[in-house]
């Protein structure tokens, strides 16, 4: 059971990863300051520094909450398929929505994090590589189980297909988010699904 102060200080931090996220996807890193992120958590200025050292130490952790977060719902859906039963491709396909519901609840977190994805000269690069691979790992987890199994070719390249995949789902995520915002959920969803059975050359 957690003790009331740390559960309080969790919901600090909770609020000052939402403000944080917010500014960052707005302004940009360098142009947000620790007193905006105070200001629009609702708390003082000082509380950010007594909850994490720097601005940078406030991000770095930001990703790792975020795509740990993102993490344990790709995991989530992959273990509730195979406890009914269901298929590799059952299992990747629910991670493909899994990833699509955690991008609609946190569009700002995620367009954050593709675009620091690509950037090699930040303080965090090392944190968002070690976060970025365990999401990918548990993806990865699934083709090689189904490889073993003989449900999926053997010709697969088991690290390159589960990156494709996760990037797949973040960038068509964010395109009909951006793009096509009329469209539901599931209709997204059916759409990568096709992608995911290899339906797309009409065969």
């Amino acid at each position: 059971m957690e003790s009331s102060s740390s559960a309080r200080r969790q919901a600090t931090r909770q609020k000052l990863y939402e403000a944080a996220v917010t500014l960052i996807a707005e302004k940009g890193f360098s142009a947000t300051t620790v007193d905006e992120i105070a200001d629009r958590a609702g708390v003082a200025k000082g509380t950010v520094y007594y909850n994490f050292k720097s601005k940078t130490e406030l991000f770095e952790e930001l990703l790792r909450h975020g795509v740990g977060l993102l993490t344990s719902s790709l995991r989530t859906a992959a273990e509730e398929t195979g406890a009914r039963g269901g298929s590799r491709v059952e299992a990747l396909d629910a991670m493909i929505r899994a990833g699509l519901v955690f991008i609609d609840r946190y569009p700002a977190f995620t367009q954050l994090y593709v675009a620091e994805l690509w950037r090699t000269n930040r303080a965090w690069q090392s944190t968002l590589l070690v976060v970025r691979r365990e999401a990918v790992a548990v993806v990865e987890g699934v083709i090689a189980d189904g490889v073993a199994s003989g449900e999926l070719s053997e010709e697969i390249d088991v690290p390159l297909t589960a990156a494709a995949l996760v990037g797949m789902v973040l960038v068509a995520a964010l395109d009909w988010q951006a793009f096509q915002p009329e469209r539901s959920i599931d209709d997204v969803h059916s759409a990568l699904s096709l992608l995911l059975r290899g339906r797309v050359s009409g065969h």
